[in-house]
């Protein structure tokens, strides 16, 4: 009897409501509170909000071009978001998607024209694979400085960025640049057209969707199940809860932050070498800057990422959210005649309000579970207690 009484007083005997809502409507209400502050910024600059957003969403879902619009923004979003969901549950900051778009978009392209005969079946995987290799390659440095040598990976991470952005401004306005269409005025940064046999493959002339969609979907769902299906993904969460207790149990701690970092990084390589070959000219260009090549989505996936609860199947949706955003914008910009600007001023409210509620959420799970083993009883003292039955430290909290 008392220990129904216990069921029923934290809930257990009939739903939970308060628990109901703080998990399934606290990120939709965040949007919502966002987009209402982003509304009276657009009062605050002259322009009608229900105009402007109506025009967004015209602009992001309200045709089948302007879908295929939104999907092929969201792409890179959900392929970046994904590596952050690696590198953030382990613990590790990656802010370097910028930086290992761009290292996996040169490397893909290098392949591609090194070897521009390969039969089509094989060049294209071979592009996106170098593509990840690339991206791996350029996560694998700072993860490993960070791994061996405590170097704060925020900042590894973003001197990186500005030295593959270096990197790619030299290769494309010297040995790579198009020579046949480059004159002693005009000196534009881009390779030449590159193998057709490295195209993505196309859905639909009529609006442009390649492959590239279902590359993304893949690559989300199999690091849903790294993550959550293999022992792989258990060690890397393990150390992103508690790297104290991590080592305690065996696991190698340093090694797993590099792995994250360099699998967080391949993932951004593969969606820069999407960008090239699914893009419409089937070239790399740039304007001297990493925008100029990765419309930000280095940056703006650690947004979807977020804002999906760094749970790589709900990034998907975030992205799509994020894409229409993006695409819808320029659509509101031209109905209501405000600052493109304005929607990188929505990204950062949403973030900052998901980040808000995910506190509430976290100040609501201590408040009505606080023991460290969630269930009826009485919970052992904290020092037997570790991550998902890992032995702990003695007088080491889980983290």
């Amino acid at each position: 009897m008392a220990v129904e009484g216990q069921a029923k007083r934290r809930g257990l005997g009939s739903i939970d409501w308060r628990r109901f809502l703080v998990s399934w409507f606290a990120v939709p209400f965040a949007a919502l509170a966002a987009l209402m502050l982003g509304a009276l910024m657009l009062i605050a600059l002259g322009a009608n909000p229900i105009t402007g957003y109506r025009a967004l969403l015209t602009g992001a879902f309200g045709s089948a071009d302007a879908l295929t619009a939104t999907a092929l923004k969201a792409i890179p979003l959900v392929l970046v978001g994904a590596g952050i969901c690696i590198a953030f549950r382990a613990n590790v900051l990656n802010i370097g998607g910028e930086g290992q778009m761009v290292v996996g978009a040169l490397v893909a392209t290098l392949v591609a024209l090194a070897v521009p005969n390969t039969p089509r079946p094989i060049m294209v995987p071979l592009v996106l694979l170098a593509g990840a290799l690339g991206g791996a390659l350029w996560g694998a440095i700072p993860g490993s400085l960070k791994a061996y040598f405590n170097v704060n990976e925020i900042l590894s991470t973003i001197m990186l960025n500005i030295v593959a952005v270096q990197l790619m401004n030299y290769l494309l306005a010297g040995p790579l640049i198009d020579k046949t269409l480059t004159t002693t005025f005009a000196r534009i940064p881009q390779t030449q057209r590159l193998s057709p046999s490295a195209d993505l493959p196309v859905f639909s002339r009529s609006t442009g969707l390649h492959a590239g969609v279902l590359v993304a979907v893949v690559m989300a769902v199999a690091v849903y199940v790294l993550l959550w299906r293999t022992t792989l993904g258990f060690r890397l969460r393990a150390v992103g809860l508690s790297r104290e207790a991590s080592n305690y149990s065996g696991m190698s701690v340093k090694r797993s932050i590099t792995l994250a970092l360099t699998l967080s990084g391949a993932m951004a390589g593969l969606a820069g070498a999407v960008l090239v070959f699914g893009s419409l000219s089937h070239r790399m260009v740039t304007d001297g800057s990493a925008t100029g090549f990765t419309q930000s989505a280095g940056f703006n996936g650690i947004v979807a990422a977020l804002f999906g609860g760094l749970n790589p199947v709900w990034t998907l949706a975030s992205s799509f959210i994020f894409g229409g955003l993006l695409v819808g914008g320029t659509n509101m910009q031209i109905a209501v005649q405000v600052p493109s600007s304005l929607i990188v001023a929505l990204n950062g409210l949403v973030v900052v309000f998901v980040v808000s509620i995910e506190y509430v959420r976290r100040r609501y799970r201590l408040r009505v579970e606080p023991a460290p083993v969630r269930g009826i009883g009485p919970a052992p003292p904290p020092a037997t207690v570790g991550i998902e039955g890992l032995p702990a430290t003695p007088g080491v909290m889980e983290g």
